[in-house]
């Protein structure tokens, strides 16, 4: 699952609208908009903001295999 979908069913499994997501996360609604739309070029901090009305966040994870930097 993409993170536009994730949100949207977060959204949806809620009941809120686009209007009250946007409201209760602080964020602009066209913001929202874009994050469900699964825009590539978000600002990670706002990301965050909406992913904490749900419990969640965005960061860095390890990938495997791990890359070694010489």
């Amino acid at each position: 699952m993409n993170l536009a979908n994730f949100v949207k069913d977060k959204r949806t499994s809620v009941k809120l609208t686009q209007p009250e997501l946007a409201e209760k996360a602080g964020a602009g609604l066209r913001f929202i908009r874009e994050l469900e739309q699964g825009k590539e070029t978000l600002r990670l901090d706002k990301v965050n903001q909406v992913l904490q009305l749900f419990g969640y966040e965005v960061g860095a994870v390890p990938s495997c295999p791990a890359v070694k930097i010489a």
